[in-house]
């Protein structure tokens, strides 16, 4: 007999793709703010590009939006509690870098600020602006990316692991866990075993 499938129950539509990354953007100078997005992506490869949507009553929204760029910092699971805090406070009322301790560090292509504590940070420059709804879109161009040097190994690949990255799924915060294998892994054709015979058997 096969095995039985699970029955499923209809849900109204709604955003329930999880889990997703959960990144510090940071937008603006003097001083830059710093907003927590889980609703972040890559959209093209060439030019390398990413997408952030942010609510329009939010305050980062008018910073991109005059700047027309802004930072998305990857922090590690050792800072989620500076990520979560700086998703629920607003940048109007208080400076989250002072409230959290984080470091502003320069940047290579644009003016705002990456966060020095942030292991991998992308510099970009705003493309596109979609408004869509209750959220507005903002394409962007990477233009830049700085990673920790201690995250590369000897043949230069960066470490993800090692990186300690942080995602997030309805409401909750993880990290990401154990590797259950690579891209390509699935078609991947096994070595074949030769053998050797001593001469004269």
């Amino acid at each position: 007999m096969g095995s039985i499938k699970p029955s499923k129950v209809e849900w109204k539509a709604g955003t329930v793709l999880y889990p997703v990354p959960v990144v510090l953007v940071t937008c603006g100078t003097e001083p830059a703010n710093i907003i927590t997005i889980a609703w972040v992506g890559l959209v093209c490869t060439n030019p390398p590009m990413l997408s952030i949507s942010i609510r329009p009553e939010r305050y980062s929204h008018s910073l991109i939006e005059d700047a027309k760029e802004f930072v998305v910092n990857l922090p590690s699971s050792t800072m989620v509690k500076s990520v979560d805090y700086c998703g629920v406070k607003s940048g109007r009322t208080l400076n989250k870098w002072t409230e959290t301790g984080l470091t502003p560090a320069p940047s290579r292509k644009i003016q705002t600020p990456q966060i020095l504590e942030c292991p991998v940070s992308l510099e970009c420059q705003v493309r596109q602006q979609i408004k869509l709804g209750s959220h507005d879109c903002f394409m962007a161009e990477i233009v830049s990316v700085s990673v920790n040097a201690d995250l590369m190994d000897e043949k230069g690949y960066f470490d993800m692991k090692k990186a300690d990255l942080l995602v997030y799924s309805h409401g909750h915060y993880y990290d990401l866990g154990k590797t259950l294998g690579h891209f390509g892994f699935s078609i991947k054709k096994k070595r074949s075993v030769k053998k050797h015979y001593p001469r004269g058997s």
